[in-house]
This record gives C-alpha cells, structure tokens and sequence, in this order.
C-alpha cells in the first residue's frame, strides 16, 4: 500500500526531570532534568503511527525544509509539564506542488494531510491536494471552508477544532474526536471500546488519524474504523510523551 503524508515536520523533545525546591531568585521551582527523549512530531508522528500499524506499508512524508522543534519540560514522577519552548516556526518553507507532484497524488492509495496551519500550505494547496486524491484524510487546526471540506475523503477535527469550524458541521465527512467520550461522526457518538487513564494526550489525534484511514481502506466500514481508532488512541494516551500504540 502506497501512503504519503503531507505536513509540517518537527522534533518533539521531552526533557524530563525532577523539582525539590524553590528558586531564590524568584517563586518558581529549580527544574534538574534527568533524562531526554526525542521523537518526530506533528505530521511525523502520523508517519510513526503509520509505520507501526502498517510495517510493510509504503510511505512517503513531504514536510517542510526548516527544522522545527518542540522542547516540553517535564516532572517525571508526576508528569506535569512546566514549560514548553518553541523554535523554529516562522518562516517555515512552503510545500512544493509541482505538476508532477500533484499528478503523483492519484497514484497513492491514501493521502493524510496533518496541517498545522503554520504557512506550510494554503488554502488552494489544500484544494488541490483533496481535489487530485483518492482516499484522503484532513487533520487540520485552521479554519476551513465548505470547499476544502467537500474535496477531501474526510476531515477529522477534535472538539476545540470543531467549535471553530461549527458552521461546517453539517457535512457529513467530518469526524470530532471528544477524548475520552469518544468520536462522533453525524450526530452519533462512538464510544471508545476500551478508555484509558489519560496520562499524556500529546499525539493522540495522529494516532486516530493514522488508525481511522487505515481500517477503513481495509473495511469500507466508518462505524468499525472510528471504534479501532479510538481504541489506537485511548492507547497512546495512557503513555508519556508522543507515542504510537
């Protein structure tokens, strides 16, 4: 099976470490870190999660040229995160649709677009990218219109997205993932099969997204693909860090 995903790229770094006491300097606490972990992020963790779920698969991730990354500090005994620092998302290189690009899109079997609305892509990218796929996914934290909806296969936003985005609800391609509720999709609400503690929500929605579309080109079934999708996911969320099932 041939996959590609089209996103933003980055390193999500979790530093993890441990705080006694107080500053003296200010009222804030002394962060030691212990130890640091690094996986890819954003778009790259719909990869990871790809990879995991289908290892004979073949995937391919177009991602901006910059470096983007993500650094969460993180007390490790109780996992609150104290501060996370972004570097990198300015100015970020724009994806590069050339004809022969776009023409590449319909050979794929699927195509998953992770957008972090960070100016990777545009508006008319999007179009064109769900206008030129077979079976597509939408991840996206912009506000979208009718039209980009209507291009894709589907379009999964989680609640706080699907607020934004509420005027739109009324098509019926569009999945809201509701944490530990579940996903709804028209109006009915799937619950998750098997609903964990939830001890890191950070890339739970790629993991649905990567297990969603997957089962579904297996099954032609959405009642079956959302239900294994939020078992991938209620997963991933009883692991630390940025995780795949």
């Amino acid at each position: 099976m041939e996959i590609t995903v089209i996103g933003e790229l980055c390193n999500d770094v979790f530093v993890y470490g441990e705080t006694k006491r107080l500053s003296p300097e200010a009222p804030v606490p002394v962060f030691n870190p212990l130890h640091t972990e690094i996986n890819p992020g954003m778009a790259g963790n719909v990869v990871e999660n790809l990879k995991f779920l289908l290892p004979d698969g073949d995937i391919v991730h177009w991602s901006q040229h910059n470096k983007i990354e993500k650094t969460r500090y993180v007390e490790k005994k109780s996992n609150h995160m104290f501060l996370r620092l972004d570097d990198g998302e300015t100015n970020i290189s724009k994806v590069e649709l050339t004809e022969e690009r776009i023409g590449e899109l319909s050979n794929f079997n699927i195509v998953i677009v992770s957008d972090y609305d960070k100016g990777f892509m545009t508006n008319d990218d999007l179009l064109t990218i769900g206008k030129n796929s077979k079976m597509s996914i939408l991840d996206s934290k912009r506000k979208l219109s009718k039209e980009i909806v209507n291009s894709f296969t589907f379009v999964k936003l989680n609640e706080k997205e699907s607020l934004q985005n509420s005027d739109l609800l009324e098509c019926k391609n569009i999945l809201v993932t509701l944490g530990s509720k579940g996903t709804k999709f028209n109006d009915e609400v799937y619950p998750s099969p098997n609903p964990q503690e939830t001890i890191d929500v950070s890339g739970a929605g790629d993991t649905f997204t990567a297990s969603f579309i997957l089962k579904y080109i297996e099954t032609g079934d959405i009642k079956s693909s959302i239900i294994w999708a939020n078992q991938m996911s209620s997963i991933v969320v009883s692991k630390r860090g940025v995780a795949t099932p």
